[in-house]
């Protein structure tokens, strides 16, 4: 539950616009790679200084500049002061627990993302902060740590597939909001496998562990749902804003992520009524198998009620009892007693309680 709660402490009582960062420790150099490219063109560079970020305010291309690391508060703020940041921007940037917002500064546009990942070997989700700021020929993206969702849109530009070496900044920042939200779907069909594989197992075998998984389940589609729900409104305010930023060939674009936006939210409340009906099937099955076990109970105790009357009448110790005398006495009492049981099996079956 501590992924749910971003401490803010270290930022009480400072003045808006003051950079500190707030995020898990962290001790790996900051990565800077560049790429570089126009239709004819592309170069990718790994600046290895800060100084040497700024040329791609005087380039002609589109430029690309992604850093990896933000824990070094004191490097974002000389490449912020290089792009002219607002200090509100830069603030947010090392401030981690932000959710998916847009902002437009001057002729700036600064956009706040959750970016998913599953981890195979914990089975849940991993999230990080990516901060991608657009400007007129260039995009400055942050991440907390090394690695991405956005090999692909670095594929298509060194291999020049598709429309983005063709078209203007904005549609590179179309595309990185576009990886992002193209890997919840991954993350969804994953978490939708084990729902199923969960129900079906649930249905023939219910177990105290698939309790837990039902919580973890549900944990997992509540914090996806938080990382996605704001994110609607990004695309949406995107959309509207007339910024000159935005030009008209991208907006279709950004509607068609919007609407892919619309389907995973669709899909999570699906997911989560759908695990919500996993507990009441848990629950249904293990009052089905108590009750199970209540009626063989009871159909055994019926049985032996007669019996224990018969054995309890034979053990009293009267000395006037014709039967006590009789040499086949005691086999008689135990023929009735078989013939008592094997009746009511019978009558039980018959009436199919059994």
């Amino acid at each position: 539950m501590a992924r749910f709660i971003h401490r803010g402490s270290k930022k009480a009582g400072q003045a808006p616009g003051t950079a500190t960062y707030i995020g898990e420790e962290r001790e790996a150099k900051v990565i800077i790679s560049r790429f570089e490219y126009d239709e004819a063109d592309v170069a990718q560079t790994a600046p290895d200084s800060v100084e040497k970020c700024f040329s791609s305010l005087e380039s002609q291309k589109i430029s690309w500049l992604n850093v990896d690391g933000v824990h070094d508060v004191e490097k974002i703020q000389r490449i912020g002061a290089g792009f002219n940041l607002h200090p509100l921007v830069i603030e947010d940037i090392v401030h981690t627990g932000q959710r998916p917002k847009v902002e437009e500064y001057d002729s700036l546009l600064f956009v706040v993302l959750r970016m998913l990942q599953w981890n195979d070997e914990s089975q849940e989700i991993v999230d990080e902060q990516v901060s991608v700021i657009l400007g007129p020929t260039w995009i400055l993206s942050f991440q907390e740590r090394a690695g991405d969702v956005f090999d692909p849109v670095r594929e298509r530009i060194e291999s020049n597939r598709g429309r983005i070496r063709k078209l203007s900044s904005d549609y590179l920042m179309y595309t990185l909001i576009d990886a992002v939200v193209d890997n919840y779907f991954s993350i969804l069909e994953t978490l939708g496998e084990r729902i199923e594989e969960l129900g079906e197992d649930m249905t023939e075998n219910p177990k105290r562990e698939d309790l837990q998984t039902i919580r973890h389940l549900k944990r997992e589609l509540l914090f996806m749902r938080k990382s996605v729900w704001p994110l609607r409104e990004v695309l949406g305010s995107i959309q509207r804003d007339e910024s000159p930023l935005i030009q008209e060939a991208t907006r279709p674009y950004l509607r068609d992520v919007y609407d892919h936006t619309i389907q995973i939210i669709d899909t999570v409340e699906t997911f989560r009524d759908m695990v919500s009906g996993l507990m009441d099937l848990y629950l249904s099955s293990i009052s089905n198998r108590m009750n199970e076990v209540m009626k063989v109970l009871t159909i055994i105790a019926t049985i032996f009620i007669p019996l224990s009357f018969v054995a309890g009448v034979y053990g009293m110790n009267f000395r006037f009892m014709p039967e006590l005398q009789w040499r086949y006495g005691y086999f008689a009492a135990l023929a009735i007693m078989l013939a008592i049981g094997g009746g009511m099996l019978l009558y039980f079956r018959k009436k199919k309680w059994l």
